[in-house]
């Protein structure tokens, strides 16, 4: 890969880069449409990284169709898809860690104790070897990107790192590996994100500035499902991830509930425009 890599940097190419841990979907397959569109070496990773995952996680039962991701890289015309095994990305006696201190303490953070050290470290490992000019992320990992925008200019990472927005399915759940873990019923269930979201759009709309209303119309809406039990219900400043009071700069209603025994993320982005907001769901 780093051979591969430094080859297309001596032939002047622009090389994206789309990180994942497999079990490819639309929302992936939309990240390797907008680097094809910017870049002109695209290479994808899958590597299950098991240093995000704490022991009473998922990692055993992750999906792993490498057979079905690898067809739909090609299909999108990747020009690579770097796949290390754990051995190779942690070699015996691995003893260095990247951790962004502050930002991976809270939400997701604070509900996965040491989950965003294993993110950091092994982005920054995966920078490293393929040497990308931009890597692609979606927004539903709000905090996990806002992490690694921190990591890279701390850094002087010589890497851009692109947003990409959130891919729905029609009925509005957002994009996730983790939603083949539904059954029938908790996969209806689960739009409940996506209305919560909707409620705070609607009070927003009427003229709700105050997050505490905010996070009562998510909250109220989560409450009715009864197969839906919430982790945190916020709205936070996109920077620091902080709660707000009131929103009047750019911030994040951040979801994670459980449907089942699922734990699910979703979020939506509040800016303001003048005297109004502008929401992105």
């Amino acid at each position: 890969m780093k051979e591969k890599a430094r080859a297309a940097r001596q032939e002047q190419r622009i090389i994206g880069l789309v990180p994942t841990m497999g079990a490819m979907h639309a929302g992936h397959m939309a990240l390797m449409e907008h680097a094809r569109r910017e870049c002109s070496t695209v290479y994808a990773s899958i590597f299950l990284n098991p240093k995000q995952f704490a022991a009473n996680e998922d990692l055993s039962r992750y999906p792993r169709p490498l057979k079905e991701d690898v067809e739909k890289l090609t299909a999108a015309k990747v020009d690579g898809l770097f796949l290390p095994s754990a051995e190779e990305i942690y070699p015996l006696g691995f003893s260095t860690y990247v951790a962004v201190e502050g930002l991976s303490d809270k939400l997701e953070g604070k509900s996965r104790p040491g989950h965003f050290r294993g993110v950091s470290t092994v982005v920054m490992k995966l920078f490293q070897i393929v040497q990308p000019h931009y890597a692609y992320f979606g927004r539903k990992d709000a905090q996990q990107v806002r992490i690694v925008q921190q990591m890279a200019r701390d850094l002087n990472l010589d890497t851009e790192i692109v947003v990409c927005p959130i891919v729905r399915e029609p009925d509005g759940l957002a994009m996730s590996s983790r939603n083949t873990y539904l059954n029938g019923e908790e996969r209806k269930a689960a739009t409940v994100l996506h209305r919560a979201l909707q409620a705070a759009e609607s009070e927003i709309g009427a003229g709700v500035r105050d997050s505490l209303q905010l996070q009562n119309a998510m909250r109220k809406v989560l409450q009715a499902e009864p197969r839906a039990r919430v982790d945190y219900a916020e709205i936070v400043d996109v920077e620091t991830f902080d709660p707000v009071a009131r929103v009047s700069r750019p911030a994040y209603a951040l979801l994670a509930v459980f449907i089942g025994k699922t734990r699910l993320i979703d979020n939506m982005l509040i800016e303001p425009a003048g005297d109004e907001l502008l929401v992105e769901i």
